[in-house]
């Protein structure tokens, strides 16, 4: 499952009932990026919660896909955010409550925790293959990002 899986709307009931529509919990479900994506009722909410949920749309729906939002553009831009707070040294807790403040974002510190973990394993799969491979550029690059979310 991926981490994009396990992110929630803080507060959804709340918004679900400022939109007056059933919406649901995860952030990335399609639902909820359709009404995100489309806009629609987002003038029903408070102010502070529509400046939040305009710099999730802005920051991940914005894609010349023809498939947008359900091209997995935002989950990827999602999960960079993620590994980009990661590499400024913050520790799981911290990083939920970046995403929180941001964009009005919850998860489970153990899933991100989860998260963090396996992009490291990936990484380390990448540099030894390519080290096998022969490949120094790639097995640096992978080295270094390594280092970076550790």
């Amino acid at each position: 499952m991926a981490i994009t899986d396990k992110i929630y709307l803080k507060n959804h009931r709340q918004l679900a009932s400022q939109l007056e529509v059933n919406i649901p919990k995860g952030a990335f479900k399609g639902a909820t990026l359709d009404l995100l994506f489309q806009g629609e009722g987002l003038e029903k909410l408070d102010e502070a919660t529509r400046e939040r949920v305009l710099d999730f749309a802005t920051d991940f729906l914005d894609c010349d896909c023809e498939a947008n939002p359900h091209c997995g553009h935002p989950e990827r831009k999602f999960m960079r955010y993620l590994l980009e707070l990661r590499e400024q040294g913050l520790g799981p807790d911290a990083i939920v409550d970046v995403m929180s403040d941001d964009y009005m974002l919850y998860a489970y510190p153990g899933d991100v925790l989860s998260f963090l973990d396996d992009s490291v394993r990936t990484l380390e799969a990448i540099e030894d293959l390519a080290n096998v491979e022969g490949n120094r550029e790639a097995a640096n690059e992978a080295g270094e990002r390594k280092r970076r979310l550790s």
